[in-house]
Protein backbone atom coordinates (compact mmCIF):
# COMPACT_ATOMS: atom_id res chain seq x y z
CA UNK A 1 0.00 0.00 0.00
CA UNK A 2 2.78 2.68 0.69
CA UNK A 3 4.20 1.67 -2.84
CA UNK A 4 0.73 2.92 -4.15
CA UNK A 5 0.04 5.59 -1.74
CA UNK A 6 3.30 7.27 -2.51
CA UNK A 7 2.98 7.13 -6.10
CA UNK A 8 -0.24 8.64 -6.17
CA UNK A 9 1.26 11.70 -3.52
CA UNK A 10 4.09 12.29 -6.57
CA UNK A 11 1.94 12.71 -9.42
CA UNK A 12 -0.10 15.50 -7.45
CA UNK A 13 3.09 16.92 -6.54
CA UNK A 14 4.08 17.41 -9.85
CA UNK A 15 0.70 18.26 -11.37
CA UNK A 16 0.54 20.91 -8.24
CA UNK A 17 4.07 22.72 -9.34
CA UNK A 18 4.01 22.44 -13.20
CA UNK A 19 7.71 22.40 -12.86
CA UNK A 20 9.95 18.57 -13.56
CA UNK A 21 11.88 19.43 -10.74
CA UNK A 22 10.68 16.61 -8.86
CA UNK A 23 12.49 15.63 -5.60
CA UNK A 24 14.82 18.42 -4.83
CA UNK A 25 14.64 20.40 -1.40
CA UNK A 26 15.56 23.44 -0.86
CA UNK A 27 18.70 25.11 -2.53
CA UNK A 28 19.56 21.83 -4.23
CA UNK A 29 19.62 21.88 -7.96
CA UNK A 30 17.63 20.99 -10.18
CA UNK A 31 17.84 17.32 -11.95
CA UNK A 32 18.69 16.97 -15.09
CA UNK A 33 16.46 15.33 -17.69
CA UNK A 34 18.11 11.80 -17.84
CA UNK A 35 18.55 11.71 -14.31
CA UNK A 36 14.92 12.83 -13.76
CA UNK A 37 13.61 10.17 -16.24
CA UNK A 38 15.30 7.74 -14.41
CA UNK A 39 14.36 8.90 -11.03
CA UNK A 40 10.47 8.59 -12.56
CA UNK A 41 11.23 5.21 -14.17
CA UNK A 42 12.09 4.30 -10.73
CA UNK A 43 8.77 5.07 -8.62
CA UNK A 44 7.02 3.77 -11.35
CA UNK A 45 8.21 0.09 -11.06
CA UNK A 46 8.14 0.55 -7.61
CA UNK A 47 5.22 1.58 -7.50
CA UNK A 48 3.93 -1.16 -10.27
CA UNK A 49 5.40 -4.07 -7.91
CA UNK A 50 3.72 -3.01 -5.23
CA UNK A 51 0.62 -3.10 -7.31
CA UNK A 52 0.96 -6.82 -8.43
CA UNK A 53 2.26 -8.03 -5.05
CA UNK A 54 -0.94 -6.44 -3.97
CA UNK A 55 -3.29 -7.79 -6.59
CA UNK A 56 -1.75 -11.44 -8.20
CA UNK A 57 -3.88 -14.40 -7.85
CA UNK A 58 -6.82 -14.19 -5.37
CA UNK A 59 -7.14 -12.35 -2.48
CA UNK A 60 -10.13 -12.71 -2.11
CA UNK A 61 -13.08 -15.14 -0.89
CA UNK A 62 -16.13 -13.08 -0.12
CA UNK A 63 -19.01 -15.95 -0.03
CA UNK A 64 -19.42 -19.44 0.80
CA UNK A 65 -17.21 -21.11 -1.29
CA UNK A 66 -15.43 -18.60 -2.54
CA UNK A 67 -15.70 -15.72 -5.71
CA UNK A 68 -17.79 -17.59 -7.82
CA UNK A 69 -19.73 -19.94 -4.89
CA UNK A 70 -18.56 -23.08 -6.37
CA UNK A 71 -15.26 -23.98 -4.62
CA UNK A 72 -12.71 -23.21 -7.25
CA UNK A 73 -9.86 -20.76 -6.66
CA UNK A 74 -7.07 -18.81 -8.22
CA UNK A 75 -4.82 -18.69 -5.57
CA UNK A 76 -1.03 -19.95 -5.88
CA UNK A 77 1.00 -21.16 -3.19
CA UNK A 78 -1.52 -22.82 -1.69
CA UNK A 79 -0.02 -25.34 1.23
CA UNK A 80 0.18 -28.66 0.58
CA UNK A 81 1.92 -30.07 3.72
CA UNK A 82 0.67 -28.85 7.51
CA UNK A 83 -0.05 -30.40 10.89
CA UNK A 84 -1.06 -29.55 14.42
CA UNK A 85 2.74 -28.04 14.74
CA UNK A 86 3.94 -27.67 10.91
CA UNK A 87 3.04 -24.75 8.70
CA UNK A 88 0.96 -22.81 10.99
CA UNK A 89 0.97 -18.94 10.75
CA UNK A 90 -1.19 -18.31 13.50
CA UNK A 91 -4.00 -20.28 15.53
CA UNK A 92 -6.58 -18.40 17.64
CA UNK A 93 -9.82 -19.38 19.50
CA UNK A 94 -12.76 -16.71 18.25
CA UNK A 95 -15.25 -15.80 21.32
CA UNK A 96 -17.95 -18.21 21.33
CA UNK A 97 -18.95 -21.42 18.56
CA UNK A 98 -20.36 -21.70 15.21
CA UNK A 99 -19.90 -23.53 11.65
CA UNK A 100 -20.07 -20.62 9.61
CA UNK A 101 -17.10 -20.56 6.87
CA UNK A 102 -14.94 -17.72 7.31
CA UNK A 103 -14.95 -15.58 4.50
CA UNK A 104 -11.53 -12.65 3.21
CA UNK A 105 -11.49 -9.61 2.17
CA UNK A 106 -8.63 -6.94 2.36
CA UNK A 107 -6.69 -8.98 4.53
CA UNK A 108 -9.64 -9.39 6.83
CA UNK A 109 -11.69 -12.38 7.84
CA UNK A 110 -14.91 -12.39 8.76
CA UNK A 111 -17.31 -15.14 10.92
CA UNK A 112 -20.12 -15.42 12.82
CA UNK A 113 -20.58 -16.85 16.35
CA UNK A 114 -23.01 -18.02 19.12
CA UNK A 115 -21.83 -16.75 22.46
CA UNK A 116 -23.38 -18.61 25.36
CA UNK A 117 -23.56 -16.79 28.92
CA UNK A 118 -22.14 -19.25 31.98
CA UNK A 119 -24.53 -21.85 33.01
CA UNK A 120 -26.13 -21.88 28.96
CA UNK A 121 -29.19 -20.12 29.78
CA UNK A 122 -28.23 -17.26 27.52
CA UNK A 123 -26.70 -16.69 23.87
CA UNK A 124 -25.73 -13.70 21.85
CA UNK A 125 -25.13 -14.12 18.23
CA UNK A 126 -22.12 -12.00 16.72
CA UNK A 127 -20.14 -11.04 13.53
CA UNK A 128 -16.48 -11.03 14.17
CA UNK A 129 -13.87 -9.64 12.24
CA UNK A 130 -10.18 -11.12 12.45
CA UNK A 131 -6.89 -9.50 11.10
CA UNK A 132 -6.05 -12.66 8.35
CA UNK A 133 -2.10 -11.67 8.71
CA UNK A 134 -2.24 -12.32 12.33
CA UNK A 135 -5.35 -14.08 14.12
CA UNK A 136 -5.71 -10.43 15.87
CA UNK A 137 -9.50 -10.20 17.20
CA UNK A 138 -10.08 -6.58 15.11
CA UNK A 139 -13.83 -5.98 16.30
CA UNK A 140 -16.83 -8.18 18.28
CA UNK A 141 -19.99 -6.62 17.53
CA UNK A 142 -23.39 -7.95 19.00
CA UNK A 143 -26.06 -8.74 16.14
CA UNK A 144 -28.63 -10.52 17.94
CA UNK A 145 -30.00 -11.52 21.09
CA UNK A 146 -32.60 -14.36 20.61
CA UNK A 147 -34.89 -15.63 23.47
CA UNK A 148 -33.58 -19.18 24.77
CA UNK A 149 -36.32 -20.93 22.84
CA UNK A 150 -34.93 -19.69 19.20
CA UNK A 151 -32.19 -21.18 19.53
CA UNK A 152 -33.09 -24.81 20.86
CA UNK A 153 -33.44 -27.88 19.50
CA UNK A 154 -30.27 -27.77 17.67
CA UNK A 155 -28.66 -31.03 16.06
CA UNK A 156 -25.46 -31.78 17.33
CA UNK A 157 -23.83 -30.75 14.00
CA UNK A 158 -25.54 -27.99 13.73
CA UNK A 159 -24.77 -24.75 15.46
CA UNK A 160 -26.65 -21.10 16.12
CA UNK A 161 -24.04 -19.60 13.58
CA UNK A 162 -23.68 -22.00 10.91
CA UNK A 163 -24.65 -19.59 8.00
CA UNK A 164 -21.70 -18.26 6.36
CA UNK A 165 -21.72 -14.14 5.87
CA UNK A 166 -21.09 -12.14 2.96
CA UNK A 167 -18.21 -9.29 2.47
CA UNK A 168 -19.18 -6.98 -0.67
CA UNK A 169 -18.87 -3.45 -1.26
CA UNK A 170 -17.86 -1.97 2.13
CA UNK A 171 -20.62 -4.16 4.15
CA UNK A 172 -20.82 -7.40 5.75
CA UNK A 173 -24.33 -9.72 5.47
CA UNK A 174 -24.37 -11.86 8.25
CA UNK A 175 -27.41 -14.65 8.68
CA UNK A 176 -29.27 -16.41 11.31
CA UNK A 177 -31.78 -18.30 9.58
CA UNK A 178 -35.08 -17.66 11.36
CA UNK A 179 -33.19 -15.83 14.32
CA UNK A 180 -32.60 -13.02 11.81
CA UNK A 181 -30.13 -11.40 8.90
CA UNK A 182 -28.49 -7.73 9.45
CA UNK A 183 -25.71 -5.19 7.71
CA UNK A 184 -23.12 -4.22 9.20
CA UNK A 185 -19.97 -1.88 7.76
CA UNK A 186 -16.73 -3.05 8.07
CA UNK A 187 -16.05 -1.16 11.04
CA UNK A 188 -18.53 -3.44 12.82
CA UNK A 189 -21.59 -0.91 13.36
CA UNK A 190 -24.92 -2.54 12.38
CA UNK A 191 -26.61 -0.49 9.36
CA UNK A 192 -29.84 -2.78 9.62
CA UNK A 193 -31.18 -5.73 11.58
CA UNK A 194 -34.27 -7.83 9.84
CA UNK A 195 -35.91 -10.55 12.04
CA UNK A 196 -39.39 -10.61 10.34
CA UNK A 197 -38.91 -13.34 8.62
CA UNK A 198 -40.04 -16.48 10.42
CA UNK A 199 -40.59 -19.88 9.99
CA UNK A 200 -40.21 -22.97 12.96
CA UNK A 201 -36.45 -24.32 12.09
CA UNK A 202 -35.92 -28.13 12.36
CA UNK A 203 -32.18 -29.04 13.53
CA UNK A 204 -31.40 -25.32 13.83
CA UNK A 205 -29.93 -23.24 10.58
CA UNK A 206 -27.67 -23.94 7.75
CA UNK A 207 -28.19 -22.55 4.48
CA UNK A 208 -26.63 -19.00 3.77
CA UNK A 209 -28.08 -16.31 1.58
CA UNK A 210 -26.70 -15.14 -2.02
CA UNK A 211 -26.15 -11.30 -2.88
CA UNK A 212 -27.73 -10.38 -6.29
CA UNK A 213 -28.86 -7.31 -7.72
CA UNK A 214 -29.08 -5.93 -4.67
CA UNK A 215 -30.95 -8.71 -2.88
CA UNK A 216 -30.02 -11.34 -0.24
CA UNK A 217 -31.87 -14.28 -1.08
CA UNK A 218 -32.35 -17.18 1.31
CA UNK A 219 -34.40 -20.24 1.69
CA UNK A 220 -37.08 -20.26 4.86
CA UNK A 221 -37.24 -24.19 4.59
CA UNK A 222 -38.78 -25.04 8.19
CA UNK A 223 -41.29 -27.59 9.62
CA UNK A 224 -44.09 -25.87 7.63
CA UNK A 225 -45.03 -23.44 4.81
CA UNK A 226 -41.34 -23.72 3.62
CA UNK A 227 -40.19 -20.57 1.16
CA UNK A 228 -37.72 -19.25 -0.99
CA UNK A 229 -37.08 -15.07 0.38
CA UNK A 230 -35.36 -12.17 -0.54
CA UNK A 231 -34.61 -8.94 1.36
CA UNK A 232 -33.35 -5.59 -0.05
CA UNK A 233 -29.57 -5.87 0.78
CA UNK A 234 -29.73 -1.32 1.60
CA UNK A 235 -32.72 -1.65 3.95
CA UNK A 236 -33.62 -5.09 4.82
CA UNK A 237 -37.03 -5.42 4.30
CA UNK A 238 -38.68 -7.61 2.52
CA UNK A 239 -38.89 -7.93 -1.44
CA UNK A 240 -40.45 -11.22 -2.15
CA UNK A 241 -41.32 -14.23 -0.49
CA UNK A 242 -42.02 -17.46 -3.15
CA UNK A 243 -43.66 -20.50 -0.94
CA UNK A 244 -41.75 -23.80 -2.34
CA UNK A 245 -45.78 -26.08 -2.80
CA UNK A 246 -43.61 -29.25 -2.08
CA UNK A 247 -45.34 -32.71 -1.46
CA UNK A 248 -42.27 -33.87 -0.10
CA UNK A 249 -43.39 -35.15 3.72
CA UNK A 250 -40.36 -33.08 5.40
CA UNK A 251 -40.30 -29.81 4.74
CA UNK A 252 -37.21 -28.69 6.19
CA UNK A 253 -33.91 -27.95 4.25
CA UNK A 254 -30.44 -25.96 4.23
CA UNK A 255 -29.24 -24.98 0.77
CA UNK A 256 -27.27 -22.63 -0.38
CA UNK A 257 -28.78 -20.74 -3.50
CA UNK A 258 -26.39 -20.09 -6.65
CA UNK A 259 -27.48 -17.28 -9.49
CA UNK A 260 -26.57 -18.79 -12.90
CA UNK A 261 -26.67 -17.19 -16.62
CA UNK A 262 -28.87 -19.41 -18.99
CA UNK A 263 -29.46 -17.88 -22.37
CA UNK A 264 -28.12 -14.10 -21.23
CA UNK A 265 -31.13 -14.36 -18.23
CA UNK A 266 -30.04 -15.00 -14.19
CA UNK A 267 -31.52 -17.83 -12.47
CA UNK A 268 -31.87 -18.46 -9.14
CA UNK A 269 -31.44 -22.32 -8.86
CA UNK A 270 -32.62 -23.26 -5.00
CA UNK A 271 -33.03 -27.07 -4.06
CA UNK A 272 -35.70 -27.82 -1.03
CA UNK A 273 -37.41 -30.64 0.24
CA UNK A 274 -38.67 -32.55 -2.65
CA UNK A 275 -37.13 -30.71 -5.47
CA UNK A 276 -34.96 -28.26 -7.08
CA UNK A 277 -36.12 -24.60 -8.13
CA UNK A 278 -35.25 -22.23 -10.98
CA UNK A 279 -36.62 -18.86 -9.71
CA UNK A 280 -36.71 -15.13 -11.23
CA UNK A 281 -35.13 -13.11 -9.30
CA UNK A 282 -36.68 -10.14 -10.26
CA UNK A 283 -39.93 -11.50 -8.41
CA UNK A 284 -39.26 -14.66 -7.03
CA UNK A 285 -41.43 -16.75 -9.90
CA UNK A 286 -40.97 -20.44 -9.83
CA UNK A 287 -39.32 -21.17 -13.73
CA UNK A 288 -39.25 -24.72 -13.72
CA UNK A 289 -38.50 -27.31 -11.23
CA UNK A 290 -37.53 -30.84 -10.91
CA UNK A 291 -38.50 -33.46 -8.67
CA UNK A 292 -36.55 -36.09 -6.50
CA UNK A 293 -39.01 -37.75 -4.52
CA UNK A 294 -39.06 -37.44 -1.03
CA UNK A 295 -35.42 -36.20 -0.42
CA UNK A 296 -35.53 -33.61 2.32
CA UNK A 297 -33.01 -31.84 4.58
CA UNK A 298 -31.06 -30.66 1.51
CA UNK A 299 -27.80 -29.15 2.37
CA UNK A 300 -25.10 -29.25 -0.80
CA UNK A 301 -24.83 -26.05 -2.74
CA UNK A 302 -26.05 -26.84 -6.52
CA UNK A 303 -23.01 -26.30 -8.99
CA UNK A 304 -23.06 -25.38 -13.04
CA UNK A 305 -20.45 -26.04 -15.55
CA UNK A 306 -20.94 -27.74 -18.82
CA UNK A 307 -24.40 -26.51 -19.57
CA UNK A 308 -25.76 -28.31 -16.48
CA UNK A 309 -26.49 -28.38 -12.79
CA UNK A 310 -25.17 -30.34 -10.08
CA UNK A 311 -27.77 -30.77 -7.51
CA UNK A 312 -28.02 -33.84 -4.39
CA UNK A 313 -31.11 -34.59 -3.29
CA UNK A 314 -30.41 -34.62 0.53
CA UNK A 315 -31.25 -37.57 2.87
CA UNK A 316 -32.04 -40.58 3.28
CA UNK A 317 -31.39 -42.41 0.04
CA UNK A 318 -29.02 -39.19 -1.65
CA UNK A 319 -29.00 -39.15 -5.75
CA UNK A 320 -26.69 -37.00 -7.45
CA UNK A 321 -28.59 -35.27 -10.42
CA UNK A 322 -26.66 -33.74 -13.78
CA UNK A 323 -29.92 -30.97 -15.05
CA UNK A 324 -29.59 -29.39 -17.77
CA UNK A 325 -31.56 -25.86 -17.47
CA UNK A 326 -31.48 -24.48 -20.91
CA UNK A 327 -35.26 -24.86 -21.97
CA UNK A 328 -36.62 -25.93 -18.76
CA UNK A 329 -40.49 -24.77 -17.83
CA UNK A 330 -42.81 -25.96 -15.73
CA UNK A 331 -42.30 -29.90 -14.39
CA UNK A 332 -38.78 -30.25 -16.04
CA UNK A 333 -38.05 -33.85 -14.39
CA UNK A 334 -38.81 -35.73 -17.68
CA UNK A 335 -37.06 -34.00 -20.07
CA UNK A 336 -34.12 -32.06 -18.49
CA UNK A 337 -32.58 -35.34 -16.37
CA UNK A 338 -29.16 -36.03 -18.28
CA UNK A 339 -27.90 -38.32 -15.36
CA UNK A 340 -27.75 -39.60 -12.32
CA UNK A 341 -25.37 -41.02 -9.70
CA UNK A 342 -26.54 -42.76 -6.16
CA UNK A 343 -23.62 -45.04 -5.22
CA UNK A 344 -21.58 -41.83 -4.25
CA UNK A 345 -23.65 -39.16 -4.16
CA UNK A 346 -23.27 -36.55 -0.80
CA UNK A 347 -25.72 -35.55 1.85
CA UNK A 348 -23.88 -32.61 3.31
CA UNK A 349 -20.59 -31.34 1.20
CA UNK A 350 -21.24 -29.67 -2.27
CA UNK A 351 -19.45 -31.06 -5.44
CA UNK A 352 -17.24 -29.35 -7.81
CA UNK A 353 -16.07 -29.21 -11.33
CA UNK A 354 -12.35 -28.12 -11.81
CA UNK A 355 -11.98 -28.67 -16.21
CA UNK A 356 -13.10 -31.09 -17.37
CA UNK A 357 -13.97 -33.00 -14.16
CA UNK A 358 -16.43 -33.42 -11.84
CA UNK A 359 -15.53 -33.98 -8.10
CA UNK A 360 -17.92 -35.35 -5.09
CA UNK A 361 -17.35 -36.69 -1.46
CA UNK A 362 -20.01 -38.83 0.40
CA UNK A 363 -20.70 -38.42 3.61
CA UNK A 364 -19.63 -41.51 4.31
CA UNK A 365 -15.94 -40.46 2.99
CA UNK A 366 -16.44 -42.15 -0.68
CA UNK A 367 -14.72 -39.75 -3.02
CA UNK A 368 -15.75 -39.72 -6.69
CA UNK A 369 -14.31 -38.24 -10.10
CA UNK A 370 -16.68 -38.54 -12.93
CA UNK A 371 -17.66 -37.02 -16.46
CA UNK A 372 -19.48 -34.34 -15.64
CA UNK A 373 -21.64 -34.63 -19.12
CA UNK A 374 -22.17 -38.36 -19.03
CA UNK A 375 -21.44 -38.97 -15.05
CA UNK A 376 -19.38 -42.22 -16.21
CA UNK A 377 -17.07 -42.44 -13.46
CA UNK A 378 -13.29 -41.83 -13.45
CA UNK A 379 -12.56 -43.08 -9.97
CA UNK A 380 -14.32 -43.85 -6.83
CA UNK A 381 -11.96 -44.34 -3.84
CA UNK A 382 -12.73 -44.20 0.01
CA UNK A 383 -10.79 -41.60 2.04
CA UNK A 384 -12.19 -42.46 5.61
CA UNK A 385 -13.88 -40.65 8.12
CA UNK A 386 -17.28 -38.98 7.64
CA UNK A 387 -17.31 -35.29 5.57
CA UNK A 388 -19.72 -32.45 5.81
CA UNK A 389 -17.17 -29.75 4.71
CA UNK A 390 -17.41 -28.76 0.61
CA UNK A 391 -14.10 -29.43 -1.28
CA UNK A 392 -12.36 -26.76 -3.26
CA UNK A 393 -9.31 -26.99 -5.99
CA UNK A 394 -6.64 -25.25 -6.17
CA UNK A 395 -3.66 -25.35 -8.79
CA UNK A 396 -4.50 -28.62 -10.35
CA UNK A 397 -5.44 -30.17 -6.44
CA UNK A 398 -8.88 -30.61 -5.31
CA UNK A 399 -9.10 -30.56 -1.06
CA UNK A 400 -11.17 -32.51 0.46
CA UNK A 401 -11.47 -32.22 4.32
CA UNK A 402 -13.11 -34.51 6.69
CA UNK A 403 -15.01 -34.35 10.06
CA UNK A 404 -12.25 -35.52 12.09
CA UNK A 405 -9.79 -32.58 10.70
CA UNK A 406 -7.97 -34.57 8.13
CA UNK A 407 -7.29 -33.06 4.23
CA UNK A 408 -7.00 -35.22 1.68
CA UNK A 409 -5.51 -33.43 -1.23
CA UNK A 410 -5.88 -35.57 -4.98
CA UNK A 411 -4.12 -34.43 -8.28
CA UNK A 412 -7.22 -33.40 -10.26
CA UNK A 413 -7.30 -35.82 -13.77
CA UNK A 414 -8.69 -38.96 -14.51
CA UNK A 415 -6.63 -41.33 -12.39
CA UNK A 416 -6.77 -41.15 -8.60
CA UNK A 417 -3.32 -39.36 -7.39
CA UNK A 418 -3.23 -38.90 -3.52
CA UNK A 419 -0.30 -36.24 -2.64
CA UNK A 420 -1.04 -35.55 1.03
CA UNK A 421 -3.01 -35.70 4.23
CA UNK A 422 -2.96 -33.45 6.47
CA UNK A 423 -4.33 -33.66 9.83
CA UNK A 424 -4.81 -30.48 12.19
CA UNK A 425 -6.01 -32.26 15.15
CA UNK A 426 -9.35 -31.04 15.70
CA UNK A 427 -13.01 -31.28 14.47
CA UNK A 428 -14.14 -29.71 11.41
CA UNK A 429 -17.16 -29.10 9.65
CA UNK A 430 -17.03 -25.38 7.95
CA UNK A 431 -15.56 -25.11 4.29
CA UNK A 432 -12.01 -23.65 3.96
CA UNK A 433 -11.61 -19.92 2.81
CA UNK A 434 -8.18 -19.76 0.50
CA UNK A 435 -5.68 -17.11 -1.06
CA UNK A 436 -2.85 -16.98 -2.17
CA UNK A 437 0.05 -18.96 -0.23
CA UNK A 438 -2.45 -19.58 2.75
CA UNK A 439 -5.48 -21.43 3.92
CA UNK A 440 -8.13 -20.90 6.79
CA UNK A 441 -9.64 -23.57 8.55
CA UNK A 442 -12.14 -23.53 11.30
CA UNK A 443 -12.44 -26.07 13.82
CA UNK A 444 -14.63 -26.97 16.27
CA UNK A 445 -12.62 -24.22 18.71
CA UNK A 446 -10.37 -22.63 16.76
CA UNK A 447 -9.86 -20.57 13.75
CA UNK A 448 -6.20 -21.74 11.81
CA UNK A 449 -3.87 -19.73 9.15
CA UNK A 450 -2.22 -22.30 7.40
CA UNK A 451 1.03 -21.72 4.95
CA UNK A 452 3.18 -23.00 2.72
Amino acid sequence: MAAEAGSEGNSERIAMTGTLSYGQGAGQPALSPNQLRMKLWNIACFALSGYLVLHAGETEWPQFRGPTGQGISAASGVPIEWSEGKNIAWRMEPPGRGWSSPVLSHGRLYITSAVTAAGGSDTTLHAICIDAADGRVVWDSEVFHPDAASVSAMHSKNSAASPTPIVSDGRLYVHFGHMGTAALDLDGKVLWRQNGVKYAPVHGNGGSPILLDGMLIFGCDGADDPALAALDASTGELRWKTARNTTARKHFSFCTPLAIQVKGATEVISPCSGFVGGYNPADGRELWRVLYGEGYSVVPRPVFAHGLLFVSSGFDAPVLYAIKPDGAAGDATADHVVWTDRKGAPCTPSALVAGNDLYFVSDGGIATCADPETGAVRWRERLGGGFSASPFAAEGRVYFTSESGETFIVKTGDKYELLATNAIGERVLASCAVCDGALFLRTETHLVRVKK
